[in-house]
């Protein structure tokens, strides 16, 4: 968990001061990054004033039930998909009352997982102003691919703030 801490902090301190200057706050949905994205978030000091929290989704039935991703995409799509993404950051976003909801899904490894390739990765922004995804197709180990996301993650963020 300390490489994504140690990796990019300052992604994660520029979106704290962009949404405490916005007077915004901020909710996380993670699958594949099991809570990494948030605890970069909250390693920075002041997060409290704008992180309502998040939730990890690792199995797929709880990317439904907590987050509100819709059974049939899930079912259609399975859980590694930029719609399931998109899905699971407005779903965030809802159910935790926040102005954005950032959300993270992929294949971390070591095994491939339903069909889908390690490294291949969703991250995703939902704001006042609609909602964007990005695909990545991250190398290296399983450590290397979920610090990758987490990055992304925060960058994406960075950039629709």
């Amino acid at each position: 968990m300390a490489g994504a801490l140690i990796m990019e902090p300052s992604a994660a301190a520029g979106v704290i001061h962009a949404l405490v200057e916005r007077k915004q706050t901020l909710a996380v949905v993670e699958s594949l990054t099991g809570g990494l994205v948030a605890a970069a978030i909250v390693e920075v000091a002041g997060a409290s004033a704008v992180f309502r929290g998040g939730l990890v989704v690792y199995a797929t039935d709880l990317k439904a039930t907590l987050a509100g991703v819709p059974a049939d995409l899930l079912h259609a799509r399975g859980p590694i998909d930029p719609d399931v993404a998109i899905a699971m950051a407005e779903g965030g976003r809802a159910r935790c009352g926040a102005d954005w909801g950032l959300s993270t899904t992929g294949v971390a490894g070591p095994e491939p997982q339903d069909g889908r390739p390690v490294g291949l990765a969703y991250v995703a922004v939902a704001g006042p102003s609609g909602s964007d995804v990005r695909e990545l197709h991250l190398d290296g180990g399983r450590q290397a691919v979920r610090d990758g996301t987490v990055t992304a993650a925060l960058r994406l963020l960075a950039a629709h703030l």
